[in-house]
């Protein structure tokens, strides 16, 4: 399957809503009326893509039918254009630490899908003739090292954990050491689910990354959130949150395939300025894909013909 069919399958929910809302909007008035735009505007923010981004889209529109008059506009093709202008780069890859071991730092609430996450990198860079190291850094919910490690014996990577109720900060440090004494290319941390109100917990994700700068100073090379797509905006929050703690260096948003709130994702990236590197589509091992900015626009607004008079 190409790389746009995995995101179009995986984004067929919130595509499908999204775009069904914008035919009914537009085809049942031959004018452009204010409340046309504020239909348009609320079918927008309905599948969070936040407010910066549904602005910049009704701004655009309006521009456009204002210019052509009765010409026919294509509101979808607006809508991909402006999400484009929104994104630096097509893609955002993993950073590499070129003097060595780079050490990825995999963090989020619970049940947001990290360890998944951690299992599905590291196949990744083994498929692409790499080699990885998990550390399962979450010594605290039952069955999470038992989980990072069958993912570890199911893709063939080295796994380090400690007991249950050891200091993760601990294994960390074993597991650079570990990582660092065999030449792994990459380290996947898999750290512990957090609430972000929690102080405590998130001080723990702090001294995590103190004790692993001990070891490499320029470590965590990458600071990856993990976000369940479905949640919607409340990802913003926990992204705000997380980002005050540990520097944010990229979004991994999980769960695409099952939610119609796939927006989600633009909207953090043009609210925080935090790129985008992954997009979970599916279950199996590959089903984690780098994002691509121009498949994912497609996938969420696929043309459509739309004609609409100015009023």
């Amino acid at each position: 399957m190409s790389l746009f069919s995995k995101f179009k399958e995986g984004l067929a929910k919130t595509s499908s809503k999204l775009t069904s809302e914008i035919k009914r909007i537009i085809t049942r008035s031959p004018k452009m009326t204010t409340d046309v735009l504020e239909e348009l505007e609320y079918a927008l923010i309905s599948s969070d893509l936040g407010m910066t981004m549904t602005q910049q889209i009704i701004d655009a529109v309006r521009e456009s039918f204002e210019s052509q008059g009765k010409d026919a506009v294509d509101v979808n093709t607006i809508a991909r254009e402006q999400m484009l202008k929104s994104f630096r780069q097509k893609q955002y890859p993993l950073e590499k630490n070129p003097n060595g071991l780079t050490v990825v730092s995999v963090i989020g609430v619970n049940g947001s899908g990290k360890t998944t996450t951690c299992a599905k990198l590291a196949h990744r860079i083994q498929m692409e003739g790499g080699t990885a190291m998990l550390a399962a850094c979450d010594t605290f919910r039952a069955a999470a090292i038992e989980q990072l490690t069958l993912w570890g014996n199911r893709l063939s990577t080295p796994v380090i954990a400690g007991e249950y109720g050891a200091d993760p900060a601990a294994v960390a440090h074993d597991a650079v050491q570990s990582a660092l004494s065999k030449s792994t290319d990459f380290l996947f941390i898999d750290t512990a689910g957090r609430l972000h109100t929690k102080k405590n917990l998130m001080q723990e994700l702090q001294k995590i990354h103190r004790v692993i700068k001990k070891q490499i100073p320029e470590a965590p090379h990458e600071v990856l959130l993990v976000v369940d797509g479905s949640t919607g905006m409340n990802a913003m929050n926990q992204a705000v949150e997380f980002n005050k703690i540990a520097p944010i260096t990229g979004l991994v948003v999980t769960k695409l395939d099952g939610t119609s709130k796939g927006g989600m994702l633009l909207a953090i990236h043009n609210e925080l300025d935090i790129p985008v590197k992954f997009v979970g589509l599916g279950e199996k091992p590959d089903d984690l894909q780098p994002f691509h900015a121009e498949e994912f626009a497609m996938a969420l607004f696929p043309p459509q013909e739309a004609e609409l008079d100015v009023k």
